[in-house]
């Protein structure tokens, strides 16, 4: 069995030192790498020894785009400052649309589910939203212009 000395110090980890503070400054790649460590020591304890850098990559392959994504969405509405992302979005969801927040909310909440954009546009066409609408949100939140490359991501 691997050693629990080992396991990675959660309370190191800048997410949940800051709280979520708006003013708090973080970086996604510090964070990325804290939730690297407490995965690779779980999947490790579960076998029984070290997987190293393999468990890291299959981090990066179930858990990069929807950690990623998370992040993003924690900065758009304001929750947390990014370094790693667009300074001029940060809080952009709360002062944007406000007018449209019957239309906003269900789109964020679909984003934050992993939709993307063409999905989004299926759902609204299906229920009949309109989608001058919708394309106005989802150009200004711009996803597509927001993806990084994790160091160890294969695709």
């Amino acid at each position: 069995m691997v050693a629990t000395k080992n396991m990675p110090d959660v309370s190191e980890s800048p997410l949940l030192a800051s709280g979520l503070d708006p003013c708090a400054k973080l970086s996604i790649h510090v964070d990325c790498r804290s939730e690297e460590d407490k995965f690779k020591w779980l999947e490790s304890e579960k076998v029984g020894y070290d997987l190293g850098e393999s468990a890291i990559r299959n981090w990066v392959r179930d858990h990069w785009s929807g950690y990623l994504r998370a992040k993003w969405l924690e900065h758009l509405q304001g929750k947390c400052f990014w370094t790693e992302l667009d300074r001029g979005d940060f809080g952009l969801l709360q002062h944007q649309f406000q007018d449209q927040r019957d239309l906003l909310e269900p789109i964020v909440d679909k984003l934050k589910c992993g939709y993307e954009n063409l999905t989004v546009i299926a759902w609204a066409k299906s229920h009949r939203v309109p989608i001058d609408a919708v394309l106005q949100i989802l150009e200004a939140l711009d996803i597509n212009s927001r993806r990084m490359v994790h160091r160890f991501d294969t695709r």
